[in-house]
């Protein structure tokens, strides 16, 4: 499948005699070999071995110090490692604690591992080593190890066994489940648990009826349940949770009680079986491809949410809005992703990206404006998060891919609803205060300079009574270099604002410096888009050099004059065109004296072109008529 491996690599350690090769060769011979040598080639089972149907390759190490290097090298490669020692030697049990673990961890080797005691037909009942002594000293302290188990080549006892579960514990992993710690579920397989709960909640009301479970299992397993099934199922869960169960059916705690169960009982296969079946994988999130995000076909193009889908959320927030205040509280908001591997917009970028109340409440612009961001930024991730929250129809319909930008130049018109805005601009320029402006904040005159990137969206409203989406993206001015390297960093810019304070001489020249750099990378890397110069800080004694020049600026560059805004009176119109630039993307593109001795050079080329074409035809045509006319004198 999938989401398998092609080969699981299992990787056997220990001490010299400690069985190593011998029980690699009686699982791979099915028989006890009489002889072995000192050490194997990589030994490759069929996929067949067990039911998962992947092959295994078990690598043999050697023993001795001067081939450690060798060791190393393979466990770095390892899928899962068995560490073996003898039943019949104390010493090569303890070194399993003493040495062989502690160097796994050394290494920051973080794949299964499982301790093998090999020989256990020669041990002397004596001086056993206790299994369960083992089991729990060394897996209290060392919680890679997932089994101990003892087994003899010789009498092929728990052979197979020892790679079974080596294998399983590489395709069933029991850490992402499990929390040691805590003796519980872990929180990211709980929610992925209260998703799939909540598929088959057709009602939501928190139960799964006798009919709900019964779809739950063929969805998951192929096979539909007898009512005296549901009923003993019902019965278990009662007796290991008492509130799993009510009047109505098995309650999510109950729903959990039953995967705990599987893990109890060692099935975690069953467990992820459920899992996989729902697009998990091993981290669980929803593997990439359970989620069919539309390809751009190239670097100018986005991806928006459809029409249907920003209707499916305006009915999410109408649902979770419970008091019909046109808000959402933070605590609303995370009960939406509380099926979700975890609340997407905590975190750079989206953190603070939306507009919300002083009480950090959300209005339905600002959690519309939240998912555009986010497609925008990351479709897949927006995609798997529509799905964690309920999203049902087809996710393939979910998303749809914009024209390119450079066709939206030429047909001079764009159907994009969202517009990316990059900003630049010197520190201190008024680059953050434009952010601010957009979510509603208010103004502060407290400065602090811009180090990383960041976001801010939100719905814009026309004249007209249309709705767009704007996005600012604040760039850094030390991080403008770093950015302008990548190529296709401008590729999804709609149009750019280059922000200066009008009251300061230095950032006016700044601007116009980064204006020169962005647009001439722009056009080596064929990615054109409006520009607008816009002057902050109009509450402040403008410069007047730079007022003027500003002006004289504008038209050589075949732009508009710059925009004079002051966010500390709340200028929100700057918005407005921001938007109505974006909207013709084939205006405001500005000429640099780079562009234009580059437009220069290419008329000198196609003059040059036309003229030798031009020569070439005359000359043709001199020829021609030389040979009519020696054809004339010969006649």
């Amino acid at each position: 499948m999938a989401y398998f491996p092609k080969v699981v690599r299992i990787v056997v350690v220990g001490d010299k005699s400690t069985g190593k090769s011998t029980l690699i060769s009686a699982m791979a011979s099915d028989s006890f070999p009489a002889t072995v040598p000192p050490l194997l080639p990589p030994t490759r089972l069929p996929s067949n071995s067990f039911n998962d149907s992947v092959p295994l390759l078990l690598i043999d190490t050697p023993s001795s110090v001067g081939q450690q290097g060798k060791v190393i090298e393979e466990l770095k490669r390892a899928d899962s490692v068995v560490v073996t020692y003898a039943c019949d030697d104390i010493v090569s049990f303890e070194r399993v604690s003493t040495h062989w673990l502690p160097q796994l961890q050394k290494l920051e080797v973080k794949v299964p591992v499982l301790v093998v005691g090999c020989k256990f037909d020669l041990r002397d009942e004596s001086r056993q080593v206790s299994l369960e002594s083992l089991t729990t000293s060394i897996m209290n302290q060392f919680k890679e190890v997932v089994t101990c188990i003892e087994c003899s080549a010789a009498t092929l006892y728990q052979v197979p066994e020892v790679f079974y579960f080596a294998q399983k514990a590489v395709l069933h992993p029991v850490d992402p489940l499990f929390d040691y710690d805590t003796n519980s579920l872990t929180d990211r397989c709980v929610r992925a648990l209260r998703r799939i709960f909540n598929l088959f909640d057709y009602n939501m009301d928190g139960t799964l009826t006798d009919q709900e479970v019964n779809e739950f299992q063929i969805s998951s397993f192929g096979a539909s349940l007898q009512r005296s099934d549901v009923t003993q199922i019902k019965t278990l869960v009662e007796q290991n949770v008492p509130e799993g169960v009510n009047s109505l059916g098995i309650t999510f705690p109950g729903f959990i009680g039953i995967h705990n169960m599987f893990l109890k009982k060692g099935r975690t296969e069953t467990f992820w079986a459920v899992l996989r079946k729902f697009g998990y994988g091993d981290d669980l999130k929803l593997r990439d491809d359970f989620l069919p995000v539309p390809s751009k076909q190239a670097s100018d193009q986005s991806v928006e949410l459809s029409g249907a889908t920003i209707e499916f959320l305006k009915g999410v927030f109408r649902l979770l809005d419970t008091d019909k205040d046109q808000l959402l509280r933070p605590a609303e908001v995370d009960k939406l992703f509380d099926a979700a591997p975890e609340s997407p917009w905590k975190d750079a970028p989206y953190k603070d990206a939306a507009e919300t109340t002083d009480m950090g409440y959300i209005s339905l612009n600002g959690f519309l404006s939240q998912w555009a961001l986010m497609t925008t930024l990351d479709p897949r991730y927006s995609l798997a998060n529509l799905i964690y929250i309920g999203y049902r129809a087809k996710p393939s319909a979910a998303l749809r891919v914009t024209c390119r930008r450079s066709e939206d130049r030429k047909k001079q018109k764009t159907e994009r609803n969202v517009f990316q805005c990059y900003i630049f601009g010197s520190k201190n320029a008024g680059k953050s205060a434009l952010l601010y402006s957009l979510l509603g904040r208010s103004f502060s005159n407290n400065y602090t300079p811009t180090t990383v990137e960041r976001y801010a969206a939100n719905i814009i409203e026309l004249i007209e009574g249309t709705k767009k989406t704007l996005i600012l993206r604040e760039i850094p001015e030390d991080e403008v270099s770093a950015f302008l390297s990548n190529k296709d960093f401008l590729a999804a810019c709609d149009i750019a604002a280059f922000v200066h304070d009008s009251s300061d001489g230095y950032s006016w020249k700044k601007s116009i410096d980064l204006l020169e750099k962005v647009v001439n990378q722009g056009e080596l890397t064929g990615h054109k888009f409006p520009c607008l110069l816009i002057a902050a800080k109009d509450d402040l004694t403008p410069f007047p050099r730079a007022v003027l020049d500003s002006v004289k600026v504008a038209q050589e560059l075949k732009i508009d004059a710059p925009i004079r805004v002051s966010m500390k009176s709340g200028d929100s119109n700057v918005y407005v065109k921001i938007i109505n630039a974006a909207e013709h993307p084939h205006l405001s593109i500005p000429e640099t004296e780079f562009m234009r001795k580059r437009k220069q050079h290419q008329q000198l080329l196609h003059t040059f072109i036309f003229a030798l074409a031009g020569a070439a035809m005359a000359l043709v045509g001199l020829t021609a008529r030389r040979a009519r006319a020696n054809k004339n004198s010969s006649s």
